[in-house]
């Protein structure tokens, strides 16, 4: 733990622990305790079963009896009666982000382990990631102006079990955890088979990690191209030469066009990469589309890539015209509509 902190120079940061009560979760707060972290525990009451209350007031008390500041967030409102997994996941992101953000803190501990590393790569080969996609959960993203640090990646699930059981400390069975509707309890009761085959949690976080090392240089790639071929206008719209773009290997053009998109529309993921190849492929014959919660258009041999305006609201020339009066960079520009119209919104919208 102490070498994760000093790899990421995190040793005088203020970090927020997400901690919902089972081992992973537990395990991880009380192991940045003992490295002398700063530390701020938060728990999210789902409020999805009566149990749910009593858990969050149990690592309450747990967390107060090592002096660590703990804090419940409840997921308030009506609940989805489809998609709980992938809802309650959100919800949880939202909150501790949420938390993070009003108290000013930049980083956010998460749980996740190796057999959490081994399940996400099984997930990602059934839907046909690439590279990006199986190699894995990183140990340090970025997300909504939070950094999400992953100290126990490399951790086996039962060892961190049996460090709680070494200090006499229990933790909480989430019976959601072995429900065998949701996908993750699927691939997790499926592991035991492959073990006969040689494929264990440690090869597939191996392989994994092999993988990560592919998408380090790729990203090079990526962010190199973005950086002397993409054109930012307004801090809001970019545009790119679809000739340029094209003249990348299909495999880079796909990772350039999906992380603009996700820069641009704010999700956490690229589109799928049928989307993408559709784009590139079809070059100054694309028509444009919403994608990714961007707006895309092929004008003056360039895709723009803006933010997509749910409203449809339009712009008159006299509204672009006091917009210039104001702004005389953009006077004169020749920018297409679209790209003006995003440009005369993004302003408003911050006014």
């Amino acid at each position: 733990m102490q070498e994760f902190l000093d790899t990421y120079h995190l040793n005088n940061q203020t970090i927020a622990v997400g901690v919902s009560g089972g081992a992973d979760s537990l395990a991880l707060v009380l192991r940045l305790h003992q490295a002398g972290a700063k530390l701020v525990a938060l728990t999210v009451d789902h409020d999805l079963r009566a149990e749910s209350r009593q858990e969050a007031e149990y690592v309450a008390s747990l967390m107060q009896q090592f002096a660590i500041e703990h804090h419940i967030l409840k997921w308030v409102g009506a609940k989805p009666h489809t998609g709980v997994e992938e809802a309650a996941r959100q919800a949880r992101y939202d909150l501790l982000f949420a938390f993070c953000h009003q108290h000013h803190i930049k980083y956010l501990a998460t749980g996740h382990h190796r057999r959490d590393q081994a399940e996400t790569f099984l997930l990602r080969l059934a839907r046909g990631s690439g590279v990006f996609g199986l190699s894995g959960i990183l140990p340090i993203t970025e997300r909504d102006g939070i950094t999400i640090i992953r100290p126990q990646l490399n951790d086996s699930p039962d060892d961190l079990k049996k460090f709680l059981q070494q200090q006499n400390i229990s933790w909480v069975e989430d019976p959601m955890n072995a429900e065998p509707d949701y996908a993750r309890v699927k691939i997790r009761q499926f592991l035991p088979l492959l073990r006969d085959v040689g494929i264990d949690e440690q090869r597939l976080a191996e392989t994994a990690a092999i993988l990560r090392q592919t998408r380090e240089y790729l990203q090079n790639c990526v962010d190199d191209f973005i950086s002397a071929n993409v054109r930012r206008f307004a801090d809001v719209v970019v545009a790119v030469s679809l000739a340029k773009l094209s003249g990348l290997p299909v495999e880079i053009a796909r990772l350039v066009l999906g992380e603009l998109i996700r820069r641009i529309g704010g999700d956490s993921y690229t589109p799928e990469a049928a989307s993408l190849n559709r784009i590139i492929s079809e070059g100054l014959d694309f028509s444009g589309c919403t994608l990714g919660g961007c707006e895309l258009e092929v004008a003056q041999s360039k895709l723009w890539i803006m933010p997509q305006d749910k409203h449809n609201r339009l712009m008159t020339a006299s509204q672009w015209d006091d917009f210039c009066a104001n702004h005389r960079e953009f006077a004169n520009s020749g920018l297409p509509y679209k790209v003006r119209r995003a440009i005369w919104i993004n302003y408003n919208d911050r006014k």
